[in-house]
């Protein structure tokens, strides 16, 4: 009864901004984000190396009047070369690239907003503080959204309040996916953040209950309770140069059905230098192991997780043993760049390491170059990750041609 009634939350809330629209004039915007992407990928433990040639569109309308808004957006995705591992097609003879052909409603939501608050009853996306615990994996041709009610409100003392409730997580696997890799994983996830802007920042409370309530997907082994607090904020140090600075402390532990009993860290350290475009990063993660048993380390199944620990992939799942990773990226942006209008470079270095029995897990570069030019974007990205003591030495090439409405 309970899961027919939050399932029907997203008809009723659009009945109920139609009923409110009616004697308003109704603004209408369309949305349209197409991608084409080829990705290579080389890894050791494969006889053949992996080819993918992809095209995404996501299309659809958003309609505003007043403090009313609606949004509904389908997704779809073609795979012109299907040399790949999808997770989905059963050719397991292939390295993975996690991008199943694919065709379902991305989004379809209704907003109330005034000044101070909002409330978003709806499939939606939720991009939560860096995306480390919840994000839309946006870099994935299908994105991940949530099945949710959100509401936001800040006040006028400096305090914000960010509350979701996700009843499914619509993930990047498809219309064609089963077993583990479901396209919905049912529960009752609550994500909370509190905020309130300091001198040296802004302090954030957040407490993240992830309930991926089904047998299939690692016997509810991902099912976690994380609570943290997180500082991020920046000193002007002159016309030019500014200081960002983040840090980050929580505690994860087993949740709801989880058949697993443990306790661990989280910790974040990063610091960024720009001046005159050109920026220094340097940032040490920590996800924590607790007996060395699977999952039974820091795991992020509702992260955005190409941002984090390598392009290659190599740890969307934290091993037993945990991780640390230690890394560093110099990087520019230019502006009008010749008829370019927004020129990027950037390399990234990692050092991984293991939480528990000082193991060294291995080492990657990740090298990135855009440009956009009008609504046009052109981006070309490598990751080259070597290992030691973990997982195979992997090459990946991605080059990309976004536009976006």
């Amino acid at each position: 009864m309970k899961r027919t009634l939050l399932t029907s939350l997203p008809i009723g809330a659009a009945a109920l901004w139609s009923s409110v629209a009616q004697a308003q004039t109704i603004d209408l915007k369309p949305l349209v984000d197409a991608r084409v992407r080829y990705e290579s990928v080389d890894q050791t433990d494969f006889i053949n190396d992996a080819n993918a040639f992809t095209a995404r569109l996501r299309s659809g309308l958003q309609m505003s009047s007043g403090k009313w808004s609606a949004v509904i957006e389908g997704e779809g995705t073609l795979a012109f070369i299907e040399n790949y591992n999808s997770g989905t097609n059963g050719k397991t003879n292939y390295p993975n690239i996690i991008d199943p052909q694919n065709v379902e409603l991305n989004r379809l939501y209704v907003r109330y907003a005034n000044s101070v608050t909002s409330v978003t009853a709806g499939r939606q996306t939720l991009e939560l503080a860096d995306e480390r615990f919840v994000g839309s994996s946006n870099f994935r041709q299908n994105q991940q959204t949530f099945d949710a009610v959100r509401i936001r409100h800040a006040g006028k003392n400096g305090l914000t309040a960010d509350i979701s409730y996700a009843w499914s997580d619509r993930t990047i696997n498809g219309i064609d996916s089963t077993g583990a890799r479901q396209q919905s994983v049912s529960g009752d996830n609550v994500f909370a953040q509190l905020g309130h802007n300091t001198p040296i920042g802004t302090l954030t409370g957040f407490a993240y209950l992830v309930d991926q309530d089904e047998a299939a997907v690692q016997g509810f082994r991902l099912s976690s309770q994380t609570y943290g607090v997180r500082l991020a904020g920046s000193i002007n140090l002159s016309k030019t140069a500014k200081l960002d600075y983040l840090a980050s402390w929580a505690r994860q532990s087993d949740y709801h059905r989880n058949p697993n009993d443990y306790k661990v860290d989280y910790w974040l350290g990063e610091a960024t230098l720009t001046s005159s475009g050109v920026s220094g990063t340097v940032g040490y993660e920590v996800l924590g192991a607790d007996k060395g048993i699977a999952l039974t380390s820091l795991q992020t199944p509702l992260a955005s997780l190409f941002k984090f620990q390598g392009w290659a992939g190599k740890f969307a799942t934290t091993p037993p043993n945990g991780l640390r990773d230690l890394y560093g990226t110099i990087g520019g942006s230019w502006k009008k760049a010749g008829p370019i209008e927004v020129l990027r470079l950037s390399a990234t270095y990692h050092r991984f390491d293991s939480d528990r029995m000082d193991m060294h897990y291995g080492n990657e570069i990740d090298i990135l170059a855009s440009a956009k030019l009008k609504r046009y974007t052109l981006s070309a990205r490598y990751a080259h990750y070597r290992a030691d003591m973990f997982a195979a030495d992997t090459d990946k090439f991605w080059i990309s041609l976004d536009w976006i409405l």
